[in-house]
């Protein structure tokens, strides 16, 4: 029997390229302001180049193939999710510097403040595991595919929640709400247990939980069980990868504050 293969096309829509447009003359404007203020530590091409693939992997999740394989295939709109949810912020993050956001960080921090439980990091972690658990309830996730208006609002979810899940982890900024000792180790671990429960559940079902595949021609070969299977496995492979790496940043960069904190600490007590 031969393979049927899934339908590929780009989707050019306008609204994601003129967002992609706009986000991106933002960050370049600030970029050239900063490095032509010869200000102390400027940013490098390296984080114009982390902000820019950033982009880049909105217009892979949102305008490449992937958007209408991902209406075919569940494993391929899983690898949607992880770019808005994981990739494209946390690139786009690492793009950002103090010095970047000097002219906007007095409103962040006020509006840290006035959000309350909002931008605590408990608060991020709900948003980003609850988002993916609502959005994979199989009503919620045939809604989503069934109609685009619901479909929009889902990957909106997603780039909210991951923008600001790693803004706590990441952020340039130092903020009252930082994780600091252990803290980012507990944060991600809940989150990894949350999440990563959640892909083992869709890899080892023993059918397929979302009606909506089910009536497609096995693209592929694979079976609807089969295509969840996969796309579980992704989800749980890619926390374990994401988080750790993320784990091993996030000690090495808290063992050279460490060292400053203690070389500071010794010039004090010399002078």
């Amino acid at each position: 029997m031969p393979l049927v293969s899934p339908r590929i096309a780009w989707s050019f829509e306008p609204d994601v390229l003129v967002g992609i447009l706009a986000l991106g003359t933002l960050y370049v404007r600030a970029f050239v302001r900063a490095r032509s203020a010869r200000a102390g530590h400027p940013p490098g091409f390296g984080r114009l180049a982390l902000f820019g693939a950033g982009l880049v992997a909105i217009l892979v999740a949102l305008v490449s193939p992937i958007d209408q394989l991902g209406e075919q295939l569940l494993v391929m709109h899983m690898l949607q999710h992880i770019l808005l949810l994981d990739i494209a912020p946390i690139l786009m993050i690492l793009g950002l510097t103090k010095v970047l956001l000097r002219p906007v960080t007095r409103r962040l921090r006020v509006l840290e403040r006035r959000a309350g439980f909002l931008a605590h990091p408990a608060f991020a972690v709900v948003a980003y595991a609850g988002s993916m658990w609502l959005w994979h309830v199989p009503a919620m996730y045939d809604a989503a595919l069934a109609h685009s208006g619901i479909h929009v609002l889902e990957h909106l979810c997603f780039a909210a929640a991951g923008t600001l899940y790693w803004w706590h982890l990441l952020s340039p900024i130092r903020s009252r709400t930082r994780l600091g000792g252990l803290g980012p180790v507990a944060y991600m671990a809940s989150t990894k247990l949350l999440v990563g429960s959640l892909g083992i559940v869709l890899a080892f079902a023993p059918s397929s939980f979302y009606a909506f595949y089910q009536h497609h021609p096995h693209y592929w070969g694979l079976t609807p069980a089969e295509d969840q299977s996969m796309a579980g496995l992704l989800m749980a492979l890619e926390q374990s990868i994401v988080m750790g790496t993320a784990l091993v940043v996030l000690f090495v960069r808290m063992l050279a504050e460490s060292e400053r904190e203690a070389q500071r600490a010794e010039r004090l007590e010399v002078a």
